[in-house]
């Protein structure tokens, strides 16, 4: 490599400008560079959402999912597994790709299989969401949305139609619908009796509101000189006039809408409730995709804000919540200033032991320039600056001196020699070049397995890797090409004065304080002598003593934690309830403000800074593939807890809850999620750091769910293991309807008519049947024929729905059916088509490894 510098020295200004460009591009390359608080998890992942309201699990499971994941295996090539999560009127099906697998192949393949899919399933059933998943996706900003004079259906109607559009714009965001609020409809509640007396049933109201609200081209037409459009009253243009519509000529009498239903500008029923304080509210989680940088996003979404809302009526009040944006630039801020820190000590050592400022700044000058560089590469691959990248830097930043400083150290060397500079510069780098070479190459060798992790611990690692190897390569080109440059030009002073036999100290203070320091690192360095020399001697005493230090401390392993990354207090708390399956979300809502009064008297409320709840299922399936999935009914609900800057440690607020709410609530199920980005990206994606699937034969889900419960009992005894939960809950009270089809035949009606007219009751005509009013803003809205909820509150009234075929006199439900109470599953899992069931839990310390062993030795014992 004597070329390199020979060539340096003849073209000094040629590595002067590399330096000066390598500083340009690198500081223009950190500010674009997207910032994040660890790397994009490359896990080839496509999410598909179906959504059919009012769809029982056990359906959803059998005429959807099911079907669907036996024919994505014939036509979506490199799958590597298919995880479902089938819920009341939703399924989330995840497909796991091979590594290296094409995404977007994968997405085409799995678009094209699901437009075919859908033709085998029940009617009414649409074409699913197909989004692109990551582990990275994680929430990393909370929009509140709150008011004291707007309606919770105006928050999230503003929420939803006009805040949503405007920050999905943003690079670099994803947004999923908006949690609690009501989202408005065009309700038409039919009144049963009323049906009854005028001998019509909820389809009769739902076909004359779908063929009286039409939506159809109607063409122009030429009159004399002019060509006029045609413009039909096909849709009605006030609510008022929906309750004009005609539904049926009875006995000689028109019957409108308004005889049988009531229109008004209402809301879907509710089965999803936040509250920020205490006050419901409508809330926007702002997620980020993959490798953007958390920080821009969350600037942009500042930024673009105040426009919004300056459109907005003024009740309208946000609050941006639990902005993990300070996390991650405490984060980075955190590495970056511990980086510096040890530049400045390296920085001072190299001034204490070359004693000479010039070779010091020489030195100094390489660790930039070789940081810079590796940023620059690691841009050019499509890396973030994140903490696994800069801690790569920061860990490099004491072994990037070693190449210049052991040429510098051989220069000055060869000029004590009385060579002059050009000839000491040569042969110091001639020197000392193929020992500096192999030096670089064990560095870098060592972090040469890191290649061959796989898994998600290799979207983390190898980006470390790649910093401190691109760092130290460059530091090695750097000790060939500018360090002898530099060298050349500010040693030359220095080489002539030990050309003239003045090499002595300056006669100064830190000529003094250098003279000082040699003289007792060289007293030191006889004392090392003297005992290397006497363990020569007593290489046996020594042999053992040695081995004895090994052993004491192999023996204090065990007393250490193992964890995949240090726990990180983050001020941040999310608790998730399950309350008793089946109970409604009013009730659920209830048992949220008790709980939330026990936790006030765990944590002083001069403590907390934020505490919000989300109570019930999310309005979309995109929120539930979007986030651990958590969220299975009304029954469920989460708590977000966020503390105060100057906050005590939060692990004992945590361990304290789960004590305090165990005692006082013990009918219900407590289990804590992960509250901040880092956990949030380390859980990839699950509930849980411990998920323990058990995956059984086809058909023997009853011995499948014993193992499983025999499993968590086991798990829950480990010490150190907490929240043990089984992630599905098998069974809540439903109502089983039995329709007796010969007694149904003898009155001339049909399973069908029987299962379209609860349909229309029950579940709303928007499932199968939607027709839509617009309103003056231009903004779409359904209309849904529906018996208003609170009418159905008790079998009897559930019995004397009227069923009609649209020609003959309606019958009573009652007159035809038996109504039973049974019990079924509020969600079933599926791996690889077969039903699951996952036993999850948590670990309370930081040894997460000794739990896991012990939880593996269960399973492997079952």
């Amino acid at each position: 490599m004597m070329w390199l510098v020979r060539m340096a020295l003849k073209r000094p200004y040629t590595f002067v400008v590399m330096s000066m460009l390598i500083v340009i591009v690198g500081v223009l390359t950190i500010l674009r560079m997207p910032k994040d608080i660890f790397p994009d998890i490359d896990i080839p992942v496509i999410s598909v959402v179906f959504n059919y309201s009012g769809l029982q699990p056990d359906d959803m499971e059998r005429r959807i999912v099911s079907n669907y994941e036996r024919a994505l295996t014939t036509t979506v090539n490199d799958i590597e597994h298919i995880e479902s999560q089938s819920l009341t009127g939703v399924a989330v099906i995840k497909i796991f790709f091979q590594p290296g697998a094409k995404i977007e192949a994968a997405t085409a393949q799995v678009t094209a299989i699901s437009q075919a899919a859908t033709r085998s399933m029940p009617p009414g059933t649409t074409p699913p969401f197909i989004i692109r998943y990551s582990a990275s996706n994680v929430p990393i900003l909370q929009v509140a949305l709150e008011s004291q004079q707007l309606s919770e259906q105006q928050l999230f109607d503003f929420g939803i139609n006009f805040i949503r559009p405007d920050l999905t714009t943003i690079q670099g965001a994803q947004l999923p619908y908006p949690y609690g609020g009501k989202q408005r409809l065009i309700m038409i509640d039919i009144d049963p009796q009323r049906l009854f007396a005028w001998g019509l049933s909820p389809r009769d109201v739902n076909n004359a509101v779908a063929n009286q609200n039409v939506i159809v081209p109607t063409g122009t037409a030429k009159i004399g000189l002019n060509e006029y459009p045609i413009v039909l009253n096909s849709s009605p243009d006030l609510l008022s006039q929906l309750e004009s519509i005609p539904v049926k000529v009875v006995r000689g009498t028109t019957v409108y809408v308004r005889d049988v239903a009531h229109v008004r500008d209402g809301y879907s029923p509710q089965t999803n409730i936040v509250h920020v304080e205490g006050q419901r509210s409508v809330l926007m989680s702002i997620l980020k995709q993959g490798s953007a940088s958390t920080l821009d996003v969350v600037r942009r979404i500042r930024d673009v804000l105040p426009g919004t809302l300056s459109r907005l009526p003024k009740e309208l009040k946000v609050s941006l919540l639990f902005d993990q944006s300070v996390f991650v630039r405490a984060s980075i801020e955190g590495v970056v200033k511990e980086a510096g820190i040890a530049a400045a000590l390296t920085a001072l050592m190299l001034l204490i032991f070359l004693g000479s400022w010039r070779s010091t700044f020489i030195v100094l000058v390489s660790i930039p320039l070789s940081i810079l560089v590796a940023i620059i590469v690691l841009a050019a691959l499509g890396e973030t600056l994140n903490v696994m990248t800069l801690g790569g830097m920061a860990l490099a930043v004491g072994i990037l001196v070693d190449d210049a400083t052991v040429e510098i150290e051989n220069v000055h060397r060869n000029m004590a020699q009385k060579k002059p500079i050009l000839r000491a510069i040569l042969d110091g780098a001639r020197e000392i070049a193929t020992p500096a070479l192999v030096s670089t190459l064990c560095i870098c060798i060592v972090f040469v397995p890191v290649g061959f992790i796989t898994g998600a611990a290799r979207s983390l690692f190898v980006p470390l890797a790649m910093s401190v190897v691109f760092a130290m390569l460059t530091s090695y080109f750097l000790s060939r090409t500018l360090v002898p440059t530099m060298m050349h030009y500010l040693m030359a002073a220095e080489a002539q004065r030990h050309l003239e036999g003045h090499d002595e100290k300056p006669k100064n203070a830190w000529g003094h304080f250098i003279t000082r320091f040699e003289a007792g690192f060289a007293r030191l360095r006889d004392r090392y002598g003297g005992m290397l020399a006497w363990t020569l001697q007593h290489r046996r005493a020594f042999v053992l003593c040695f081995l004895g230090f090994v052993v004491a401390s192999v023996s204090l392993l065990p007393l250490l934690g193992r964890d995949f990354f240090p726990t990180v207090d983050a001020g941040l708390i999310k608790l998730h309830v399950r309350g008793v399956p089946g109970t409604r979300i009013e009730e659920t809502e209830r048992k949220f403000v008790q709980i939330e009064d026990a936790i006030r008297t765990v944590i002083p409320p001069e403590h907390i800074e934020t505490l919000l709840d989300n109570i019930g299922i999310p309005y979309s399936g995109l929120n539930l593939s979007l986030s651990e999935g958590a969220l299975i009914s009304p029954a469920d609900g989460e708590i977000f807890i966020a503390l105060k800057k100057d906050h005590p440690a939060t692990a004992p607020y945590v361990r304290k809850i789960r004590e305090t709410l165990a005692q006082r609530f013990p009918e219900d199920t407590f289990f804590f999620l992960a509250p901040d980005i880092s956990t949030q990206v380390l859980n990839f994606g699950l509930p849980a750091p411990i998920d323990v699937q058990i995956v059984g034969a086809v058909g023997n889900e009853g011995a499948n769910y014993a193992v499983a419960k025999d499993i968590a009992t086991k798990v829950a005894a480990v010490p150190g293991a907490v929240d043990v939960h089984l992630a599905q809950v098998p069974s809540q009270p439903e109502l089983r309807i039995d329709v007796n089809r010969t007694m149904a035949g003898q009155v001339g009606l049909t399973e069908k008519d029987v299962a379209s007219d609860l349909l229309v009751s029950l579940a709303s005509s928007q499932v199968v049947q939607p027709t839509y009013w617009l309103d003056k803003r231009g903004v779409q809205y359904l209309v849904a024929v529906q018996t208003p909820q609170r009418d159905i509150d008790s079998i009897n009234a559930l019995a004397a729905s009227p069923i009609s075929n649209g020609s003959e006199q309606p019958q009573l439900l009652s007159n035809m059916a038996a109504i039973t109470r049974t019990e079924g599953p509020v969600n079933i899992t599926h791996y690889n088509i077969a039903r699951t069931y996952d036993v999850q839990a948590n670990v309370d310390g930081t040894d997460l490894g000794s739990v896991a062993d012990k939880v593996t030795h269960i399973v492997d014992q079952m």
